[in-house]
């Protein structure tokens, strides 16, 4: 494992480095073609729920911009818990911009390592005056940006990106929106966004993937069902093709496949479940019942005041941090859980409340009398 000191931490070289294209990687251009559309803007932003492909495929098009003519040179940073320090995340974000424009941000480090920093707005744009003078275009990848909690690390990327310099491009990948001004980057067409529907596997994409990554011949209509039954989640059909290896009736494995399948059910509770407050995963699980959710009705399960719209404010919430929810119009006033996602939420209200499903239905049924 490589490290190079910083200041008073040792940065983790690995953190900076593109993961590598693995092998068996099913190409994907119809996203990669949106990446690049993305280089005329500002900000490209891939938001999705955890187990979407977001790293895989902006590590994908690196590899390509990489071996393209003239290549296009992306610094990368691999973002986690520990560097909602600013002092941290920025050290990050210059060595990596370092390695593609050499001497880049040297006079920032030398700010963050002073006893007294400066305000933000200063060092930046110490950093920002050093990337103006860059010969060609650039990119810088955060990814697992959902990580990053602090305030004033969102406020100082928002101000990198409103006097970023025109050769330099920022991706953001992240399993949640982040506090950025995406709705004045949308008005100004300087955001380009892929979301859960983008990443989705097509059909196509999904018998590639069966057939070269996880060695699955599959019938065209097994293929059919299981990419309707993950609704193209690409680990949903990794979880579904560990578990197919050797067996013999697939198509029944297939219709019987659902969120409380013991991979699905260990994905969902350690990657989603287990990282929510307490009240998210309360309402989570209450409302599972649920086969449509809207905020009333929500109330009425759970339990919340009537007339306070706590149910839309959690709906509203559970789709800015992508889990795995979906509107069903464009008011935003009706809404459902993906299936297997519903289907795991409904399997762990069994076995951690089995006595509160029926109070939860009655409550549902009362609701739909009274409406």
């Amino acid at each position: 494992m490589q490290a190079e000191q910083s200041g008073s931490f040792v940065l983790l070289a690995t953190k900076l480095y593109v993961p590598r294209v693995r092998s068996g990687l099913v190409p994907r251009p119809r996203l990669t073609r949106r990446l690049d559309e993305g280089l005329g803007c500002r900000l490209t932003l891939v938001s999705a729920p955890a187990g979407f492909g977001k790293s895989t495929l902006i590590s994908e098009w690196a590899e390509l911009k990489r071996r393209a003519t003239p290549p296009l040179p992306i610094a990368w940073v691999s973002v986690d818990e520990r560097d909602n320090d600013p002092v941290r995340f920025w050290t990050y974000v210059t060595a990596a911009l370092d390695r593609v424009q050499p001497g880049a941000g040297r006079g920032l480090l030398a700010l963050l390592r002073a006893p007294e920093r400066p305000p933000v707005e200063a060092l930046l744009t110490e950093l920002l005056n050093d990337l103006a003078g860059a010969a060609g275009d650039f990119a810088l990848v955060l990814d697992d940006y959902h990580a990053i909690r602090a305030q004033a690390i969102h406020e100082a990327l928002a101000f990198l990106l409103e006097r970023m310099p025109p050769q330099m491009h920022l991706v953001v990948a992240s399993r949640a929106d982040p506090p950025l001004p995406l709705a004045l980057l949308r008005s100004r067409g300087q955001l380009v966004e892929l979301r859960a529907p983008d990443l989705r596997f097509t059909p196509e994409e999904a018998a590639a993937f069966l057939d070269r990554a996880a060695g699955l011949s599959l019938s065209p209509a097994d293929i059919a069902a299981l990419e309707a039954r993950t609704e193209g989640w690409v680990a949903g059909l990794q979880l579904a093709a560990l578990s197919m290896q050797g067996v013999d009736d697939v198509s029944g494995f297939i219709r019987a496949f659902s969120g409380s399948h013991r991979y699905v059910f260990d994905y969902l509770a350690q990657e989603i479940l287990a990282r929510q407050p307490e009240a998210v995963r309360a309402f989570l699980l209450q409302t599972s019942i649920l086969e449509r959710l809207s905020g009333p009705l929500c109330d009425a399960v759970t339990g919340a005041p009537p007339g306070a719209g706590e149910g839309q404010a959690m709906l509203e919430r559970l789709e800015q941090a992508n889990l795995f929810v979906t509107p069903l119009d464009q008011e935003r006033r009706w809404y459902r859980y993906h299936p297997l996602f519903a289907e795991f939420l409904r399997s762990r209200l069994g076995q951690t409340q089995p006595e509160l499903a029926p109070t939860l239905h009655r409550r549902a049924a009362s609701w739909y009398a009274a409406h």
